[in-house]
């Protein structure tokens, strides 16, 4: 059986983000999306998904390149006083894990997300991290051990097959990616062993950002058996924050995807049947 979940990240990172995300639940394909509980348009992501039932809704956790939720004064070896966590990916990884006190100031960090979470009233669906840095397992571990405490039942792991890519477009495996494929090993695991609903497959990430009609059109043809996430970044237009933090992202072009007939009717044909991590953590 062939079942997929159409997700889209950094829910309250804008307004265009937001408003993006509401119409692709409305008139699109879009049932899920992963919250980011300090960003700058959070508030307003929370009044869309309570004005919305059927929208599930996740923690985006961020470790790297985003907001945290703690004061800087709490948090002084994780974020300068600005209270953002930097982009540097090897030194925040080498830093997680080999740090204790960086490690303590991590875990309060993932914490108090998770607490912010809860503060919306929204139902926890799922958690993931921003740039998939929960497959750092210092990062794993913190969310899965605070996401229990708060009632999580479902984790995304990135793990893409290259078969699906090539068949639907041009698409050239490397080193990189196939080690990324075995380390996804180590988050399942984690997962697993915590009881917690995992998906086999995971779409967006070589084409991340150019997500198109075409492409995913494409995809949605040579989809394997098992759970699928194919997640999207959309948006309706591309203000400056977007253009500074991902300048060659295609947002307004992946919002169309969701809303495309050729992608419905795609997945449709291949006998993909859409659902949610509440429906599979539920056995539905």
């Amino acid at each position: 059986m062939k079942r997929v979940i159409i997700s889209a990240d950094d829910f309250g990172l804008s307004e265009e983000v937001n408003e993006a995300i509401e119409i692709a639940h409305r008139d699109g394909l879009l049932s899920t999306a992963s919250l980011m509980v300090s960003g700058p348009a959070a508030a307003d992501a929370v009044r869309r998904a309570k004005k919305l039932p059927d929208l599930r809704v996740g923690l985006h956790l961020v470790a790297i390149e985003g907001p945290a939720t703690l004061p800087p004064a709490d948090i002084p070896l994780l974020v300068p006083q600005d209270g953002q966590f930097p982009s540097d990916q090897l030194k925040l990884g080498v830093e997680y894990f080999f740090r204790p006190a960086v490690r303590r100031e991590l875990a309060a960090e993932i914490e108090a997300q998770f607490r912010a979470f809860a503060a919306t009233g929204l139902a926890l669906d799922h958690a993931n991290a921003h740039k998939h840095m929960h497959l750092h397992p210092t990062v794993g571990r913190y969310l899965i051990e605070s996401g229990l405490r708060h009632g999580l039942r479902a984790v995304r792991v990135p793990l893409e097959p290259p078969e699906p890519l090539r068949a639907a477009g041009t698409y050239a495996d490397t080193l990189g990616d196939a080690a990324l494929r075995r380390w996804t090993g180590l988050l399942r695991h984690q997962a697993h062993k915590a009881g917690l609903v995992t998906n086999d497959w995971c779409f967006g990430l070589a084409w991340s950002g150019h997500m198109t009609t075409e492409r995913v059109s494409a995809l949605a043809a040579h989809l394997p058996d098992g759970l699928s996430e194919i997640y999207f970044h959309p948006a309706t237009a591309k203000n400056r924050l977007l253009q500074r933090l991902m300048p060659t992202y295609e947002h307004e072009a992946e919002f169309r995807t969701l809303c495309a007939p050729g992608f419905r009717s795609g997945l449709a044909h291949a006998g993909a049947m859409p659902t949610t991590w509440t429906d599979v953590a539920c056995g539905r």
